[in-house]
């Protein structure tokens, strides 16, 4: 008799923000082949806003570091079953070494997996936009993943990088209709910059409409579709 195959239970590390951990289990749902409650996937959720701000660990250089709560929180999801973890928060993956190395289950670098649905999608591309913090410009995690296939990454201009971070907050005090308008700008800036791609690479903004004749790959929407995957049909 052919045996079943076990599907695998994801912890998430969320509450960064929290708007953004629901909008991924959202996602999770509405992107599984389901006929009823079982055929979905197993999530093991702490959305714990309490992490300290990676801003002001990266920008601002005050508060305290996240990593000692990520970690913790990384053990807590291990110990409560989890086979593998995702984090929906493009930022923390600076602390994802960090974050790894507290566990002996694996997780999803959703970095290198957004990266490889772009090459995947645009072969060869040259130029990537990026929307996300300013602390995404800082750390240079899309840069470096990028650069390592040979392709070049733009931000938005100043201005309208600063008009981002104002509709990061805004978006995390519930304020959504301020922040459409600084989407559109900042990607009109990729545009003009000769930008192939955008990725959405700030799970805040993926909770706004994106509107552009531009090919964009939203990070959580990769994830949610990867973590599908490994759940249900990884070897």
């Amino acid at each position: 008799m052919e045996s079943v195959k076990q599907e695998k239970i994801v912890g998430i590390i969320g509450g960064m923000g929290p708007g953004a951990t629901v909008d991924l289990m959202a996602r999770l749902i509405r992107l599984t082949p389901a006929l009823d409650d079982a055929d979905h996937v197993r999530c093991i959720v702490d959305n714990n806003p309490k992490v300290p701000s990676r801003i002001k660990a990266l920008i601002e250089g005050g508060g305290g570091s996240p990593v000692p709560e990520l970690q913790d929180m990384a053990r807590r999801l291990e110990a409560w079953g989890a086979d593998f973890l995702a984090m929906p928060c493009n930022t923390a993956h600076y602390y994802f070494q960090d974050i790894q190395d507290a566990v002996t289950i694996p997780m999803l670098n959703l970095i290198q997996i957004t990266v490889r649905e772009v090459l995947k999608q645009q072969p060869g591309i040259v130029k990537v936009g990026i929307l996300g913090s300013t602390a995404m410009q800082l750390t240079g995690l899309y840069q470096r993943a990028f650069s390592a296939i040979g392709a070049e990454v733009v931000y938005p201009e100043p201005s309208a990088q600063d008009r981002i971070m104002a509709a990061i907050k805004d978006i995390k005090k519930g304020r959504m209709d301020q922040a459409a308008a600084a989407l559109d700008a900042a990607v009109t800036s990729l545009e003009s910059q000769g930008a192939r791609a955008v990725v959405v690479a700030c799970t805040e903004l993926s909770l706004l409409p994106f509107a552009s004749s531009l090919p964009h790959y939203d990070a959580a929407d990769i994830l949610a579709r990867e973590i599908i995957r490994v759940c249900k049909w990884q070897d």
